[in-house]
């Protein structure tokens, strides 16, 4: 093979290699991008679910309130009606 030959070869492989490298170059570049996207709604749902668990948390903290609410009302309903049958019983 003549010097010519290998230099027509090389000329004409040239502009695809170079098509492909390119090619593969900006999808590196989209792939990275795509990678801060994905960290970006990573961070974003982390962020929600630490909203949700305090919003839960204050939800329970309020289902605890009203459970020793509902608890020592009647205790207390209780303690006023003997109090009352108490009363009755010293007058009657």
């Amino acid at each position: 093979m003549g010097d010519i030959q290998i230099l027509t070869i090389a000329l004409a492989a040239v502009p695809n290699m170079l098509a492909v490298l390119v090619g593969i170059r900006i999808n590196n570049s989209r792939l990275s991008d795509t990678n801060a996207r994905i960290g970006d709604t990573n961070a974003n749902i982390r962020e929600l679910r630490g909203h949700m668990d305090t919003r839960f948390n204050d939800v329970d903290r309020r289902f605890d309130e009203m459970r020793d609410l509902w608890r020592s009302e009647p205790y207390r309903v209780e303690q006023v009606i003997d109090a009352r049958l108490k009363h009755l019983e010293e007058r009657g």
